[in-house]
C-alpha cells in the first residue's frame, strides 16, 4: 500500500528525515509518534505528496508518486488520498454536507452522485441531523467527523491525519478514535496518523516512532543477547582414599 524507501529531507542546513525505509500494508491503522522535531509532520507531508523528498522514493497504491509532475500530483491527491487535520479546516460558508462534497465535485463527480455519497458517510457518522448545518453551529467533534467524511467522499487508498484529536476532550477523542477502527471495519479504510495522544498509539495496529529523523526500534521490539552459558565444572578430586590392592 505505502512504501517509502530511503527518504531524505532537509531544510536549509537542518537534515529533518535521514534515510525512512517503511511499509505500511492496506487496511492497517499505524500511528507515527515521536518528539517535536522529530520530521513526523514533514514524512506525513511527503507521503500525501503535499512535498517532496531531497531523495528516496514514494510508493502509494503501487503509483511512485515521486515521478508524477505537479499536475498529475494535484489528481492523485484528490483521488487517492485523504487528509484530517488537528482544526478540521471546513469552509465556515458552506453547510457540513456542502464541505463533504467539495472533493468529489473537484473530482468531476456529479452533484447527484457526490451528494448520494455525502449523506452515505453523514449517515455513518450519525450527523444527518447536521447536514444542513454550518461550522459554527456544529461542536468540536461533529467538526472533525464532518472532516473526516469530507476526506473519505472519493473512496480514497489512505486517510492521513495530523494530530486528528488534539483540539479535542477526552469524550470526542474517545469517539474520533473509535470511528477509525469502523471505517477500517467497514471500508478497509488505511489510515497513517501523526499523533501525541498515548492512548490512540496504543490502540493502532504498529506504531512507528520517530526520533531526529529516523526511525527508532523500541526496546521491546530490540533484538535480547542470549545469556553466555556458564562453563562447565572442572572434575574435582575424591576425598575418599582409595582402597590399597590386597594380597592374592
Amino acid at each position: 500500500m505505502i512504501t517509502t524507501r530511503n527518504i531524505t529531507k532537509s531544510f536549509g542546513s537542518l537534515q529533518v528525515l535521514k534515510g525512512i525505509d517503511l511499509h505500511i500494508d492496506r487496511g492497517e491503522i499505524v500511528s507515527i509518534v515521536g518528539p517535536s522535531g522529530a520530521g513526523k509532520t514533514t514524512l506525513l507531508q511527503i507521503i500525501g505528496t503535499l512535498d517532496r523528498p531531497d531523495v528516496g522514493s514514494v510508493c502509494v497504491d503501487s503509483i511512485d508518486t515521486t515521478t508524477l509532475s505537479q499536475q498529475a500530483l494535484a489528481d492523485f491527491r484528490n483521488r487517492h488520498l485523504g487528509f484530517v487535520f488537528q482544526f478540521h479546516q471546513l469552509l465556515p460558508e458552506f453547510t457540513a454536507l456542502e464541505n463533504i462534497m467539495i472533493p468529489a465535485y473537484i473530482a468531476g463527480t456529479s452533484q447527484k452522485q457526490a451528494r448520494e455519497r455525502a449523506m452515505e458517510l453523514l449517515q455513518f457518522m450519525q450527523l444527518t441531523d447536521r447536514a444542513t448545518h454550518k461550522p459554527n453551529e456544529l461542536s468540536g467533534g461533529e467538526k472533525q467527523r464532518i472532516a473526516v467524511a469530507r476526506a473519505l467522499v472519493n473512496n480514497p487508498a489512505v486517510i492521513l491525519a495530523d494530530e486528528p484529536s488534539g483540539s479535542l476532550d477526552t469524550h470526542n477523542k474517545q469517539e474520533l478514535h473509535q470511528l477509525f477502527f469502523d471505517l477500517r471495519d467497514r471500508f478497509g479504510q488505511t489510515f497513517v496518523i501523526v499523533t501525541h495522544d498515548e492512548q490512540l498509539a496504543t490502540l493502532t495496529d504498529r506504531t512507528i516512532h520517530l526520533r531526529d529523523g529516523i526511525i527508532e526500534q523500541p526496546l521491546s521490539e530490540a533484538p535480547t543477547e542470549e545469556p553466555a552459558e556458564e562453563p562447565a565444572e572442572a572434575p574435582t578430586e575424591s576425598s575418599e582414599t582409595p582402597e590399597a590392592p590386597t594380597a592374592p
